[in-house]
């Protein structure tokens, strides 16, 4: 059961410098209760550490913590579930591993978010519907009209994600899509507990 709306990915580029537990913190504080661990950079050792300190910080929250694409750590730390994208281990296989584990998948298109969805995956991000540095690889934004074709389309959550922020999220909301997945926007903020309840807000 996706029992959140808003989903922080973290990326400890973005805190202007501040620790990313601090940050991560303060942003469950305000509301944020599903976390995915995305530092793509960081070797394994660094990141199972992470990984168990998020654990032990979402846990306090009762909070979900999700992992990008690396199931052995999900269920080396006990995470609540997994975030998987098209050159991941399939949807199939992940199941067949972790049938226990929460799945989302990173959908780009309508079709492909039915598919996952169609394969076993509790939830999809589907983006970027807005412009987006961290997203600019995958073209031109999909815009609010694919996704309030995704929202209508598909049976199962989906979570707008790319380029998700508090100026545009009524737009969001208006398309159809009550839950997001963002970064920037939560990490980057001044005051990251404010951010949160901001966003919590809008999508209620």
């Amino acid at each position: 059961m996706i029992d959140f709306s808003l989903y922080l990915i973290t990326d400890r580029h973005q805190t202007g410098g501040r620790p990313l537990l601090e940050v991560v913190e303060a942003a469950l504080s305000g509301g944020v209760r599903a976390v995915q661990l995305r530092e793509k950079d960081l070797p394994t050792a660094e990141l199972y550490d992470l990984a168990w300190e998020l654990r032990s910080l979402t846990a306090r929250y009762d909070a979900r913590l999700l992992i990008n694409e690396r199931i052995d750590l999900a269920l080396a730390v006990e995470a609540d579930g997994v975030q998987l994208g098209i050159a991941s281990l399939p949807v199939t296989a992940a199941r067949r591993i972790a049938p226990d584990l929460l799945i989302g998948y990173s959908s780009h298109a309508v079709a492909e978010a039915a598919a996952a969805l169609a394969k076993g995956a509790d939830f999809v991000t589907f983006g970027p519907v807005f412009p987006t540095p961290s997203k600019a690889v995958y073209g031109e934004p999909l815009g609010l009209a694919q996704l309030t074709r995704a929202c209508e389309a598909v049976t199962g959550p989906v979570f707008a994600l790319g380029g998700i922020k508090q100026a545009n999220l009524s737009q969001v909301t208006a398309a159809g899509c009550y839950r997001v997945a963002l970064i920037s926007d939560i990490l980057a903020a001044p005051d990251p507990a404010a951010a949160a309840e901001s966003f919590r807000r809008g999508l209620q």
